[in-house]
């Protein structure tokens, strides 16, 4: 399970991202302040990436990067400056990727991923119910036996543990599975929903006029 840094001064924000992460599988350990968040470095021996807010009390989040570098932790800025000086600063500074506030919770967790895959921090053993999922050998176990899957069928499922409880649109899984440049029609993301359904047993809610989302 891939352990995320969340330090950001906003409780309610801190709070939100927080539980969004831990329902969709990830452990996560918030910071409110500069001088916090460099408590917990010393604290813990592991953290597979830092969300980090820039304007913190204490010490601010460009100065915290060196800090997260040296542990070799990558960094995502999520903050509300959305200045270009500020992008470049955190960009050329060394941070993976910038996020401006507001954002979607849908849309950090899949750039949380590109960092991970990237930065070999992603988990490789994912699980939903009793379903193990195995990313470097692209391997499913159900209760220890292994179930084949297609292709397609492997990916969606990917998909569906690393945004569970989320809601996915269609659009949003035919772009992540068949690719931003497919146009078939939607109903075959419903034929693979249900094919999925029936092979691993999991729970895949519909959601009328949305699309999906894995109930664990």
């Amino acid at each position: 399970m891939s352990r995320i840094f969340v330090i950001e001064d906003e409780e309610a924000i801190n709070k939100l991202i927080c539980t969004s992460l831990t329902v969709a599988g990830y452990e996560t350990v918030p910071a409110y302040d500069g001088n916090e968040a460099l408590a917990k470095l010393r604290d813990f021996e592991r953290f597979d990436l830092a969300l980090v807010d820039i304007m913190l009390p204490e010490v601010d989040g460009f100065a915290l990067l060196p800090h997260l570098r040296e542990r070799g932790i990558p960094v995502i800025y999520l903050t509300a400056k959305n200045d270009i000086e500020s992008k470049v600063q955190g960009l050329k500074s060394g941070a993976e990727d910038y996020i401006v506030k507001p954002f979607e919770i849908l849309e950090l967790i899949v750039r949380m991923d590109k960092v991970l895959e990237r930065t070999g921090g992603a988990s490789k053993l994912l699980r939903a119910g009793d379903i193990e999922l195995r990313t470097d050998e692209r391997a499913v176990y159900r209760n220890g036996e292994a179930l084949p899957l297609k292709p397609l069928e492997f990916e969606l499922l990917t998909l569906f543990i690393k945004n569970k409880n989320i809601a996915l649109s269609r659009e949003r899984i035919m772009a992540a599975v068949w690719g931003g440049d497919y146009f078939g029609e939607s109903r075959t993301v419903d034929v693979h929903v249900a094919q999925l359904r029936k092979k691993t047993g999991l729970t895949i809610a519909s959601l009328p006029k949305i699309g999906y989302r894995l109930e664990d």
